[in-house]
């Protein structure tokens, strides 16, 4: 039954989630709306049918409003954000092609805390990423990454990880405005998300595991990587809306992975499929996992879902959704 009780966090309270339809923010507006929030969620058309999933949520039909925006469109940002309690700010272009991540993540960001400014909204929550805090050369391995670590730009450039560049950009420029304007703004950084899709479309995350599985990585990366539960990132996100002491950066990470480890606990599960066993680098040595804390997170209630359950969720995903063949041993 939809979440109707004034006991509920939500009861009454009205916020924006922008980008609403993707990966993370879908799960964000499920559990709003578990928690008796009336969601308003950006999207670029309401009526695409990739935005379908989001009406079929419990508590939609109900408190629910899609709103047609574009992040470099302010009037329209303007208009969503008009009237609510809080944002999200999810919305964020993935690409390694400069032009398509910088105007939109830093405008974009500045767009909708403006916005959000001029509303009077008692917070804003960004969605960054690990990419904007760990991709730093010079750090010793022996440094633990936390909230107060900074990726160095010149070296994300020369790597041409403009992903990673463009989300700390964006995220310095909106820590500048949120200041100026005077916005309550709290940062979530997730590391690489997993878990089941709520939309039908494959997101960036669940390709980097689906390749495993399909036979078309035939050998896996020297790589280490962090994982995390799509709906731990989701709770985190709204855990620091709650939570009045909820201030600064929060990493949202579970457990760092070499990918050796990974297709060895994806064939254990799923030996059906055929995973690589060897690695595309035999001269170097294993690459070794960076350290890092999720402490901040844990200290507001979040109890982060184990790696191995995450990479159980995707694939049990994958399969029902029809991304991946359900084979028998």
């Amino acid at each position: 039954m939809p979440v109707e009780s004034a006991a509920s966090p939500g009861y009454g309270q009205i916020v924006c989630i922008t980008g609403a339809g993707g990966f993370i923010a879908s799960w964000i507006v499920k559990l709003l709306l578990e928690r008796g929030y009336t969601v308003k969620g950006t999207v670029r058309n309401p009526d695409d049918p990739k935005n379908s999933h989001l009406r079929e949520l419990e508590g939609a039909k109900e408190r629910l409003i899609l709103c047609k925006a574009d992040l470099l469109d302010y009037e329209s940002l303007k208009e969503a954000i008009s009237g609510c309690h809080g944002v999200f700010h999810t919305a964020c272009p993935i690409s390694d092609v400069p032009e398509e991540v910088l105007e939109p993540a830093v405008n974009g960001t500045k767009n909708v805390i403006v916005a959000a400014a001029e509303a009077k909204v008692r917070r804003v929550v960004f969605t960054s990423s690990v990419g904007a805090v760990y991709m730093n050369p010079n750090r010793s391995p022996d440094v633990v990454v936390d909230e107060s670590c900074w990726s160095d730009l010149d070296f994300c450039k020369n790597a041409g990880w403009w992903y990673c560049y463009g989300k700390t950009v964006a995220e310095k420029a909106a820590w500048d405005v949120a200041k100026e304007k005077g916005v309550d703004f709290v940062v979530v950084n997730p590391v690489l998300v997993l878990g089941p899709l709520l939309q039908p479309t494959l997101n960036a995350s669940t390709v980097h595991i689906l390749k495993y599985l399909t036979g078309s990585a035939k050998t896996y990366a020297n790589a280490v990587q962090a994982y995390v539960h799509v709906k731990d990132v989701a709770l985190g996100h709204i855990l620091v809306l709650e939570a009045p002491s909820a201030s600064g950066r929060y990493i949202c990470a579970e457990s760092m992975l070499h990918r050796g480890e990974v297709v060895e606990i994806l064939a254990k599960i799923f030996p059906e499929y055929p995973l690589p066993t060897r690695c595309s680098d035999e001269v170097n040595p294993r690459k070794k996992p960076y350290k890092f804390t999720n402490q901040k997170l844990k200290d507001l209630g979040l109890e982060f879902t184990p790696v191995r359950q995450c990479l159980y969720d995707t694939v049990k995903s994958l399969q029902e959704k029809g991304h991946l063949p359900v084979s028998t041993p």
